[in-house]
């Protein structure tokens, strides 16, 4: 949880926060209940460094990938900030963790956007033997799909699961002992990955460059 009081910190440091959510806005097409805690003191702020970082968020859109809740961390981040336009870049490579959650809809919302509906075909292709992913749904904390093969819907609903292996995250149909790697950027190394509540939790770490 974010641990400081707005009241608590010094002039800098709120108005670096707002800087960083200015730059969080401008990099998502939407990001909503955001939430920044800057372990920093004046001086640290002025030479361009911030000691940590705790960022929370709700209902994000980036990339077409939509994200129920993000809670991140990082250490050591260098950057640049315009005080006058209240602007915020970063200059160095850090290493983040973090934790996102995804919803039915919000997976649903990914694999059938005109972005990323090219990986729900290869999950139809590679694990379910069908041409066409028609429906996903999370029940009972059990991913369900749907698809189609020649354009007829099968009404057959297959249960995949998800795994980890060696920072990678796996889809896998058991009864046809299937599974097919989910695409994911080289540098994430997913950590664990769960579904409680009917929600995805991916736990993972990844460098970001500038």
């Amino acid at each position: 949880m974010i641990s400081k009081q707005i009241e608590e910190k010094g002039f800098l440091v709120k108005l670096l926060e707002k800087g960083i959510k200015i730059y969080l806005k401008k990099e998502c097409n939407k990001i909503n209940n955001i939430k920044i805690d800057v372990s920093a003191n004046s001086i640290q702020i002025i030479q361009g460094l911030i000691e940590k970082i705790h960022i929370e968020a709700k209902e994000i859109n980036y990339k077409e990938i939509l994200i129920d809740e993000i809670d991140l961390e990082a250490n050591k981040i260098k950057f640049i900030f315009n005080i006058k336009n209240i602007e915020f870049n970063l200059k160095n490579t850090f290493l983040i963790e973090f934790k996102i959650s995804l919803s039915e809809n919000s997976l649903s919302s990914i694999l059938f956007s005109n972005s990323w509906n090219w990986i729900g075909k290869i999950i139809s292709k590679e694990i379910l033997d069908n041409d066409e992913l028609e429906s996903i749904q999370i029940k009972d904390d059990q991913i369900e799909i749907k698809a189609s093969k020649n354009y007829n819907i099968i009404n057959e609903v297959k249960k995949v699961y998800l795994r980890v292996e060696k920072g990678k995250i796996y889809l896998k149909n058991k009864d046809l002992n299937k599974s097919i790697l989910i695409p994911i950027e080289d540098k994430v190394c997913i950590k664990n990955i769960t579904i409680k509540n009917n929600l995805i939790n991916i736990l993972a770490i990844s460098p970001i460059s500038f």
